[in-house]
């Protein structure tokens, strides 16, 4: 039974490092400041002029003190048009595995997936192609795929290392049709929202309207697909209200004005800066309040559409439509309220949440393309950005632990021991997982949670598991407590090991080969 069915930063106001590059800034600000108060003292002899310095330097001493201690996380997103075609065998150098600090967080929106009614059909049953290939790329090193989202064409994928995954709550999707008067899905947006350490989050991929005279309905759709999609938490029941969103995909702005041959000769020639000022979005951002309020970095790659598939030449065929960024990547940063007066510099927004007790700093690292892929029209998107925060918490709902050595000659037991009041079910279950799984539901066995009343706060109860459940190779394993209610793995175990069945090795049970590992 299944019980599943390098360009500047741009920062708007953060890896998890032990001690934070701001932390540092305030310590030596305090020791600084602190020499100063004694040069000071040593050469004024104006009592008035040393009290107004000891004020004002008591005020900045009261200023370091309030400094609020956070923890950065690496956000790697990519966006793609992939007309129709099937993944390239190799993706690892779109998401760029070996960076350091690490990936904390992988967001990937995709744009004109086969949705061929066969096809379609198909991925229903199973995983389309795409999230397959992602899912199998990530996995080996520690990235766990928490939701997805598709809507014909366009899917939304996140990842995150199996270390976050119990502090991730919330998670909704949903999505919304702009094609054929709204009622076709082959344009508009998909969005997953969720809370990351208590800050509400949302990405939304979209693909809007095509063609370059189509600018205005482009902006008309964005802004509808801001203002209609909904989500059943009353603290943020729309995009907007997060205090982080990021908007991507296939936006289909176009460069206006310029001929055909001034676009190509200034992108050979490296200077693609000249071709900024008619950008439609960049134009668009000029006139639209609302646009006004979204960040976006330096656009300092080449045109990412429209190019002959397998190649990097853009197109050739009688059509010649020129290039165009029509894929980016936006974010927001929820603004102050009530907004300040002044705003020293717009690129250092930041959320004003609790008298800045839970701030969150966005700083964009990276934004580019990656030209050596050519199964499709359109070079994949990538930025990559740092999230600085403050968690609301860092405790799981829920923690779950094997008891003794585990194997499959007798019966394994756990404790699970619920942290912190939540809405559990009897439906929740505790998957056994290899380390290196793929998703929730890709456990090796599970287990329900307990049956009749549901457990009190700090309880610890203790379950059983078929022996005959227990994988017969020896290897290393988590648990995972899964929330139906909250759609998600809200306690993982420590990794442990699970030992070689004796009896089976004895009695020559075990096969030579098990999902191809070697005895």
């Amino acid at each position: 039974m299944d019980p599943l069915t390098d360009i500047p930063r741009v920062r708007s106001d953060s890896t998890s490092s032990t001690v934070s590059q701001g932390s540092r800034s305030k310590m030596l600000l305090r020791h600084r400041l602190s020499q100063l108060l004694t040069c000071i003292e040593d050469m004024s002899s104006d009592d008035e002029v040393s009290e107004e310095v000891s004020r004002t330097l008591d005020e900045a001493f009261q200023l370091c003190g309030r400094f609020v201690p956070t923890d950065s996380f690496r956000l790697h997103m990519v966006t793609w048009n992939v007309a129709t075609a099937e993944p390239p065998e190799d993706l690892t150098s779109l998401l760029y595995l070996d960076v350091q600090p690490p990936t904390d967080l992988y967001v990937i929106g995709l744009q004109e997936v086969n949705a061929a009614p066969v096809r379609f059909i198909s991925d229903l049953l199973m995983e389309d192609s795409w999230s397959h290939i992602f899912m199998k790329t990530l996995s080996p090193s520690g990235f766990v795929k928490v939701t997805s989202v598709r809507m014909q064409g366009l899917l939304l994928l996140m990842f995150a290392k199996q270390i976050h995954l119990p502090y991730i709550r919330n998670i909704q999707t949903t999505y919304t049709r702009t094609g054929i008067f709204g009622y076709w899905g082959n344009k508009g947006a998909v969005s997953v929202r969720f809370s990351f350490y208590g800050h509400m989050i949302c990405f939304l991929n979209c693909h809007l309207a095509a063609h370059m005279n189509y600018a205005l309905q482009r902006v008309d759709e964005f802004e509808y697909i801001l203002e209609s999609q909904e989500f059943d938490f009353s603290e943020t029941p729309h995009v907007l209200d997060h205090k982080v969103v990021f908007c991507f995909g296939d936006l289909n702005f176009r460069i206006a004005d310029h001929g055909l041959h001034f676009l190509r000769s200034s992108i050979n020639s490296g200077r693609v800066n000249l071709l900024w000022d008619k950008d439609q979005l960049i134009t668009m951002k000029k006139k639209e309040p609302f646009l006004q309020e979204f960040e976006e970095g330096e656009l300092h790659f080449k045109p990412t559409y429209k190019f002959v598939r397998n190649s990097d030449a853009y197109d050739t065929s009688g059509k010649k439509r020129k290039p165009a960024w029509t894929d980016r990547i936006l974010w927001r940063i929820k603004p102050k309220s009530p907004p300040e007066a002044e705003e020293d510099e717009k690129a250092m927004t930041s959320t004003d949440d609790g008298q800045n007790k839970y701030p969150i700093l966005v700083t964009q690292e990276k934004y580019t393309s990656d030209m050596s892929y050519g199964v499709s029209d359109h070079k994949p998107v990538i930025a990559t950005f740092s999230l600085e925060l403050r968690k609301y918490f860092d405790t799981p709902l829920v923690h779950v632990s094997p008891v003794g050595v585990w194997c499959r000659d007798k019966v394994a037991l756990l404790n699970y021991t619920i942290q912190e009041d939540f809405m559990s079910s009897t439906w929740d279950w505790i998957g056994l997982y290899k380390v290196g799984f793929k998703c929730a539901s890709d456990y090796e066995t599970f287990v329900w949670v307990r049956e009749g009343d549901l457990p009190e706060t700090k309880e610890v109860i203790q379950i059983s598991v078929n022996k005959d459940e227990i994988p017969l190779l020896g290897g290393q394993y988590v648990l995972g407590y899964y929330s139906t209610n909250l759609q998600s793995l809200i306690g993982i175990s420590d990794t442990f090991d699970i030992m070689e069945s004796k009896r089976a090795v004895m009695e020559e049970l075990v096969p030579e080969n098990i999902n191809g590992l070697n005895q």
